[in-house]
């Protein structure tokens, strides 16, 4: 199936899901992150929305912060790799991202699209995973797919900020569904809050780190090569294989269960 880059519509859709509170049920309020859930009827996979207030951050500076793939080296310490594959249009591109999953799980990697736009006073950005024929699955890795993937960032004055994150991603493998869902609710969280801390550093490291370079906001300056939207496809969950972690299952909902108790202690 060919692709869509995402026009205007779709970033104001997005953002209207992002802040309408309807079919939205809210699990918890910890650590500064709020978590919702939603139960899509044509798929298993659980949606989940997050917020969490930034004080004492720009809407500017978070935008910064989650496009800047330098800096996202020094804050992410579950990332294997990120590099961008190439450039469709001035705000769309094509990357790839790898992971760190908790033994005996296989790590996860995902090729996505993704597009940005400032709409208004808001700031968005949004992905989906696609299929690029120089970037098949690997070998070592689980090739997990984003059903769509995005950010919200809204401001609150010059130094105060709002960031929502709204997810449906399926990690494949074999785990049962809720162990993945309950997963999901209590590790999103946390890469919130690392979201925040590493917006706080980001001003000092830009200032030492390339302060005028900034590609998301000035297409001129991006060196990636052209990426043709012919080449690309829609991937779609049921066109991977499922491997095989049923042995993990246990270990993995005891981890959870450790993790909901421990998890709201952390990063304090």
């Amino acid at each position: 199936m060919p692709v869509e880059i995402p026009d205007d519509s779709a970033f104001s859709s997005f953002r209207d899901q992002v802040l309408s509170p309807e079919g939205w049920s809210s699990r918890y309020s910890v650590g500064g992150v709020t978590v919702w859930c939603r139960e899509e009827e044509t798929t298993t996979v659980q949606k989940l929305k997050m917020r969490i207030v930034c004080k004492d951050v720009s809407a500017e500076t978070l935008y910064d912060v989650l496009h800047d793939t330098s800096y996202r080296r020094k804050w992410d310490s579950n990332m294997i790799e990120t590099y961008d594959i190439g450039r469709l249009t001035a705000n769309t591109d094509v990357g790839y991202y790898s992971w760190r999953c908790p033994s005996p799980l296989k790590n996860r990697d995902f090729v996505t699209m993704r597009s940005w736009l400032p709409l208004g006073s808001d700031f968005l950005i949004i992905n989906y995973s696609v299929k690029h024929p120089d970037h098949p699955p690997k070998k070592d890795f689980v090739r997990a797919v984003s059903l769509l993937t995005g950010y919200l960032i809204q401001s609150n004055g010059p130094s105060s900020s709002t960031l929502y994150y709204l997810t449906q991603m399926d990690p494949k493998g074999s785990l049962p569904k809720w162990v993945v869902n309950r997963a999901s609710q209590l590790v999103a969280p946390k890469a919130m809050r690392r979201i925040y801390k590493a917006s706080l550093k980001y001003p000092d490291w830009k200032r030492r780190h390339g302060p005028g370079l900034r590609p998301w906001l000035f297409p001129d300056q991006s060196v990636l090569p052209g990426v043709s939207s012919e080449r690309l496809s829609l991937q779609r969950c049921d066109s991977l294989q499922n491997i095989d972690e049923s042995s993990a299952s246990e270990e993995r909902t005891e981890r959870t269960g450790d993790e909901r108790t421990n998890h709201s202690d952390e990063d304090d």
